[in-house]
């Protein structure tokens, strides 16, 4: 049987550029755990310079297909591009349902490209636990831009604004994806507006519609205001358009010192989310807690305490500051 490699040996052939060691070293990532703080530690010193597109949106909307076009065009620019595809979980392997080469089979030959599925396992946020840690993973193998895809959840798309510089929102007109994208607050995260499918007849109106919304928005003065772009993805119309709007906002977030602030806030919202799961995870792995928390859980059905009542006992279990 032959021997696993060490996270060490996998780490030198990433620094060489081994496709096969950066896979290896996303699967240790989705695994968590010590191992994969180990590859974070060593690695993230040289991240910080991808840039990250989400796209994000109902589902049906088209985003695999626009996401493979604008792939397409963004590697005309000789940009080095990694793809992060967020999958539902599979119920029996809890993996992801659709693999990476169905999607990005025109990229697969290419070493330019990395296309990697992640499966959400059950996050409500249309994305993987580890999505940020993967980006770092792509960030630091060289990759000057990581395009992220939701899984298209509906109403829990809104962590992507948390991952991304530019937040892409994909609709499509037939199924009223304007009214739902209001409903499900995507209006508020998007920086730009993809009315796809805009072949089919309504798609025009549609695109206005979001307009009008948009223009409702109270935007402090120098601020970016929300685009609308109208694509086909099948026939490979508006592509370019979206192109140039994304560079667009890419140079407003490089004028005044926004594009560092914006990696400032995604750098602390990434240490305030690990530092809440090690406690949650310290926490549960408590027998003082466990035994605390299921003796006063009973006083709570009955109404003798509130769920405050208990987390105050728990707090002085544990000495939280």
């Amino acid at each position: 049987m032959r021997e696993r490699p060490s996270i060490e040996s996998l780490l030198e052939l990433f620094a060489d550029g081994k496709v096969s060691a950066a896979a290896r070293l996303i699967t240790i990532l989705e695994d968590g755990g010590k191992d994969a703080e180990r590859v974070l530690d060593s690695i993230f010193q040289r991240t910080g310079n991808a840039y990250r597109i989400g796209f994000t949106g109902p589902p049906g909307a088209g985003k695999s297909s626009l996401l493979n076009r604008v792939t397409a065009k963004f590697r005309a620019k000789d940009h080095r591009v990694g793809i992060i595809a967020i999958d539902p979980t599979s119920p029996f392997t809890g993996g992801a349902f659709l693999g990476d080469r169905i999607r990005m089979q025109a990229h697969s030959e290419d070493p330019d490209v990395f296309v990697r599925s992640l499966a959400s396992r059950g996050s409500l946020g249309g994305i993987s636990n580890c999505t940020d840690e993967v980006v770092d993973l792509m960030d630091a193998f060289g990759k000057d831009l990581v395009l992220i895809e939701t899984v298209g959840v509906g109403q829990s798309e809104l962590e992507i604004s948390e991952k991304a510089h530019t937040v892409v929102v994909v609709l499509v007109p037939e199924s009223g994806d304007g009214i739902q994208a209001m409903k499900a607050g995507l209006m508020e995260i998007g920086d730009i507006f993809v009315m796809n499918k805009a072949d089919h007849e309504d798609a025009e109106g549609a695109a206005r519609e979001i307009q009008d919304t948009l223009r409702l928005k109270d935007i402090p003065e120098g601020e970016w205001e929300p685009k609308v772009v109208l694509t086909s993805a099948r026939e490979e119309t508006g592509i370019d358009d979206l192109i140039d709007v994304i560079e667009e906002h890419r140079r407003h977030l490089d004028e005044g010192g926004r594009f560092a602030n914006m990696r400032k806030k995604i750098l602390r919202s990434r240490v305030r989310n690990a530092l809440m799961d090690r406690m949650e995870r310290r926490l549960r792995a408590s027998d003082k807690v466990r035994e605390l928390l299921e003796q006063r859980m009973e006083s709570v059905y009955r109404g003798e305490m509130s769920p405050y009542m208990v987390v105050r006992e728990l707090e002085e279990l544990v000495s939280i500051q």
